[in-house]
């Protein structure tokens, strides 16, 4: 019974911990330890995930029991122990953020916590049923968080947007596994595989699924054309909510993404580039790396130009998801270690952005950042850091990060697709620089308000730990890289 116990023990710690955060509230009437003890939780999940991954899935024999609900393979370790994490670090922003701002109230924390729990499930589902259940989970809460700043119309009118077109997405998506339902018979995803790579079922129903789940999910991971929603949401949400969206909500995305076209549609029909998903999931990346690349260069907007920032990135994954098809081990292990060095580096510049402004003096726009370099240089280098680690640029995580991926693409023979996604890399270089150019290189117009920073020790601590991370993944990525390879090889 205890492998079993260890095996859900992630999502356990993270349920309780919650519940018992909303109850410390509620009975002490504090707020202040709130944040801390979120991620406390959520450090202790991530704790126990790494346990079972050294204990080994092949050694959590009676984790079986809850097949096909749940599959707690490495897949599912490595995206709990990243989820996680990303949660904590998207906590302790909060616990800064909120205080600074006038609006600290405990829900955050308990959405935030449950959200995770939702991507962890989604992540560790194996049949649709469970997958519904994580993605509903998880999207209730991104929706709550976007919408957290009541008083404001930019944040009320991100959450409706992602509300609304979040539940299309979720009722196309259901509406094609209901067809694939009545075509195979079956809800968990191992039995659809099965099912879809019989020469015997031939359906136009089962193009029709494809094409509606393959929708469904591209809204999850914010690719064009179905990215609408992601500026106004990322723009009107609270900072800290913001970053936990860019970082967990989009790698809970990605999960399901490599799970459901890597299991069920990765039948010989379903995965051939003249019939099935690839050139379709090419085209979108392609799509979505441009168009982000190129509008993300003519905002003026901090934070709509790193949900563009975001979109981009989500084309860069989506490169290695199509590589996924002539090279899985490499190319699902690149996706992995990419989405690591991704989420360390998004949250970590989302957190460096909320300690460059106070409240009544936050750094928006491009503006409010010239002269910043100068007038505030510890404030002001973190965000410069965490910017070169998104920009792609050696020795930092996010060059190995998207080296991996364009490796895995050209062995895996898409050399076009490889060459494009290098140019879109360059393109984004544009509005990366552009940062530098006003935090050292710009003073603010006359009369222009001037950003104030702000103190949070909790802040500062997701700061350093995310810098940690990057430095770690980018000069000793080995023993994240040997993780995400494994999770390949078992795939």
């Amino acid at each position: 019974m205890m492998p079993s116990i260890l095996a859900l023990m992630p999502m356990l710690v993270i349920g309780f911990g919650a519940l018992a955060l909303m109850l410390a509230e509620v009975l002490t009437d504090a707020k202040t330890g709130l944040a801390v003890g979120t991620a406390v939780v959520l450090f202790t999940a991530a704790a126990f995930a790494c346990a079972g991954w050294m204990v080994g899935p092949e050694n959590l024999g009676d984790a079986a029991v809850f097949a096909p609900w749940l599959v707690f393979d490495r897949f599912t370790l490595f995206f709990e122990v990243l989820l996680a994490l990303s949660g904590a670090l998207a906590a302790l922003v909060a616990g800064g953020y909120l205080r600074e701002h006038g609006i600290d109230r405990g829900e955050f924390y308990a959405i935030l916590s449950f959200s995770t729990l939702g991507a962890m499930m989604l992540a560790a589902a194996g049949d649709v049923l469970m997958l519904f259940v994580g993605l509903e989970t998880m999207s209730i809460g991104a929706y709550a968080l976007a919408g957290f700043r009541r008083g404001s119309p930019k944040s009320a009118e991100g959450a409706l947007k992602y509300f609304l077109l979040g539940s299309f997405a979720a009722a196309l998506m259901m509406f094609g596994f209901a067809l694939l339902y009545g075509a195979t018979g079956h809800t968990d995803l191992a039995g659809l595989h099965n099912a879809l790579a019989s020469e015997s079922l031939r359906s136009p129903s089962i193009v029709i699924a494809l094409a509606l789940v393959l929708a469904g999910l591209a809204f999850k991971v914010s690719a064009v054309p179905f990215h609408m929603w992601t500026p106004d949401a990322y723009e009107g949400a609270p900072t800290p909510a913001t970053a936990f969206m860019a970082a967990s909500v989009k790698a809970g995305g990605f999960a399901v993404l490599l799970r459901v076209l890597l299991t069920v549609f990765g039948d010989e029909r379903s995965a051939s580039w003249a019939t099935g998903w690839p050139p379709v999931v090419a085209l979108l990346a392609v799509l979505t790396m441009t168009v982000a690349n190129l509008v993300a260069g003519r905002q003026e907007s901090i934070k709509r130009m790193l949900a563009y920032s975001s979109i981009a990135h989500a084309g860069y994954l989506l490169v290695g998801v199509v590589a996924a098809i002539r090279a899985p081990a490499q190319a699902q292990s690149a996706v992995l270690f990419y989405l690591a060095t991704y989420s360390v580096s998004t949250i970590g510049a989302f957190a460096a952005l909320v300690l460059c402004g106070s409240r009544g003096a936050e750094v928006v726009s491009y503006e409010d950042l010239a002269g910043l370099g100068r007038r505030h240089p510890a404030v002001a280098l973190p965000f410069a850091f965490f910017i070169l680690s998104l920009a792609g640029m050696p020795p930092m995580a996010g060059f190995f990060g998207k080296w991996f991926v364009f490796k895995a693409a050209m062995d895996a023979g898409l050399h076009g697709l490889t060459v494009i996604a290098f140019i879109n890399s360059v393109i984004a270089a544009y509005y990366y620089l552009k940062v530098f150019v006003f935090l050292y290189m710009r003073e603010p117009a006359a009369g222009a308000p001037i950003a104030k920073p702000m103190w949070s020790g909790e802040v500062v601590t997701a700061i350093a730990l995310c810098a940690f991370f990057v430095l770690l993944l980018g000069l000793a990525p080995g023993a994240v890289l040997d993780a995400a390879l494994a999770v390949g090889g078992a795939g």
